[in-house]
């Protein structure tokens, strides 16, 4: 009988910084949304492998307010999940906004309570309960401090405790007391390329803190594996006695310096303990299974937008207000709004792109609007397939650059729109060599990227861009690639959106 694997990542697309807890048989994680609201997406598994979104924890404008101006890439910061006393808790740093918050709930779909909020500095805090009772804050430095989470007063420190190996940006601390030990893990070398994970020990969670024999205990930098970017994890046990770590990574594609578009994704990879200490690594893109094994039932491709709220995958940039968008009569209607950052009025609602072959289609009725698809990863780095004013067009918007690329009429009423990112459109690596530049030519501009990206109205394909605009590496920041409906000037209905992966 062949042995059943897992594929990673487990949580593909947009679901970096992966806190994870678990309670009896059932397994809890939460990851950074950023600027997008609603925040800290909620998820449950049964074997840690299939997860399935239960919520949002910070879903309402009374937990999360994020200022209009926020920039790209501000926001919510590494929440940590834990499970105390049958309450569980969730921290997070609101960068940006209120800085660090703590929000608690008797059950993980919520309701989450209202924020209190922890005078604490820096990012990426933590929360760990000694024996006594005492609840401890690790936060990025790498400093700890005693609190009281119901009242959110700092009642001891906080200190500095360990800083990792000399590594840039120690941040990301988890502490755990495991066979009378403090383990303190953490992140070092930046959330890039050179990313990895470093622990040490003490008995006590003041320190001092023993670094472990062999740090860092999990990288892939300077490597030629699939996965990069390796870090910022969790340590869970499951219900069998096994040890498993979450953590983020990117996959990217294309020619040197490679493109990463899904964001940083969350990993699952087996920890085995060696001599009291952890032992994890390398991420592989599939793995030996937990040995509980809880499919869910596949999430349907298609959102008719029948049900009275919005699934919890629906995301928009900043604040949705309630006057931005109705459901009704089995459709989402959008009502451009206020200025954003880049446009006079603009709703956006998007799910994250999770596979880097899928397909997005949408039953679009514009009526007098100005409403389309848009691929997006801020706001200065977006494509949009737009319809309004008679006509369907392709618009780019890449840094300062805003540019119709392609155009054509479109008669009125209902107008189905498609979008779809192709790597097999790509050149291979392998390819690569000393004609490479002939090579690239022949093949036409954007070979060497991620992706192409196709818009076309029905079965008409516009235009193809090159995904590589819509990159990290162009962009910046650290979210992934949004794909959603928007409305400019009016309102516009959808009747349906559909999200299909097609690749392999």
């Amino acid at each position: 009988m062949t042995a059943r694997t897992y594929g990673n990542p487990v949580v593909p697309g947009f679901h970096p910084d992966p806190s994870v807890c678990r309670v009896g048989d059932d397994h809890y994680l939460v990851c950074s949304s950023f600027e997008y609201f609603p925040g800290v997406p909620i998820f449950h598994s049964r074997d840690l492998v299939h997860w399935r979104q239960i919520g949002n924890v910070l879903d309402r404008p009374s937990q999360l307010r994020l200022p209009p101006g926020l920039p790209a890439s501000g926001g919510v910061y590494a929440p940590t999940i834990r499970h105390h006393d049958g309450v569980f808790h969730v921290i997070t740093t609101v960068v940006g906004g209120e800085g660090t918050l703590l929000v608690t709930s008797d059950r993980p779909e919520g309701p989450w309570s209202d924020p209190v909020r922890i005078d604490l500095p820096g990012i990426d805090p933590d929360l760990a309960w000694d024996e006594d009772g005492s609840c401890w804050c690790a936060f990025s430095g790498v400093r700890l401090a005693r609190i009281d989470p119901v009242a959110g007063k700092v009642l001891e420190g906080p200190y500095e405790v360990w800083s990792g190996t000399g590594g840039k940006y120690p941040e990301a601390p988890h502490l755990y007391r495991v066979d009378g030990w403090w383990y303190l893990l953490l992140s070092e070398g930046g959330t890039e390329r050179g990313h990895a994970m470093s622990i040490a020990r003490s008995r006590s969670p003041r320190g001092p803190f023993e670094p472990g024999p062999v740090n860092p205990i999990l990288t892939h930098r300077g490597t030629d594996r699939p996965i990069q970017s390796t870090g910022h994890a969790d340590l869970v046990q499951a219900a069998d006695g096994t040890w498993w770590m979450t953590l983020l990574g990117t996959r990217p594609r294309g020619h040197t310096p490679e493109f990463q578009v899904l964001g940083r994704e969350t990993f699952l990879v087996p920890v085995e303990w060696v001599d009291g200490w952890p032992v994890a690594g390398p991420v592989e893109e599939r793995h030996p299974a937990p040995a509980a094994w809880h499919p869910f039932p596949a999430e349907p491709a298609r959102d008719d937008f029948d049900a009275d709220r919005l699934a919890p995958h629906w995301i928009s940039p900043r604040a949705r207000p309630d006057g931005s968008w109705s459901l009704g009569g089995g459709r989402l209607t959008l009502h451009a709004t206020g200025p954003t950052l880049d446009r006079p009025g603009h709703t956006f609602v998007g799910r994250r792109q999770q596979h880097h072959d899928c397909r997005v289609t949408a039953l679009l009725d514009p009526g007098s609007a100005t409403a389309g698809l848009s691929v997006r990863m801020d706001e200065a780095h977006h494509y949009d397939l737009e319809v309004g004013g008679g006509s369907v067009r392709v618009i780019a918007r890449i840094g300062p650059l805003r540019q119709c690329v392609a155009e054509r009429p479109v008669p009125p009423g209902p107008v189905l729109l498609a979008v779809e990112t192709r790597t097999r459109d790509v050149l291979p690596p392998s390819v690569v060599g000393p004609d490479a530049g002939s090579i690239g030519e022949s093949a036409g501009v954007g070979s060497w990227g991620p992706d192409m990206i196709v818009f076309s109205v029905g079965d008409l394909p516009l235009a193809e861009l090159d995904g590589r605009y819509l990159s990290t590496e162009v962009a910046a920041g650290f979210t992934g690639r949004v794909i959603g409906m928007y409305a400019t000037e009016g309102s516009a209905s959808f009747d349906w959106f559909a999200y299909e992966a097609t690749g392999a």
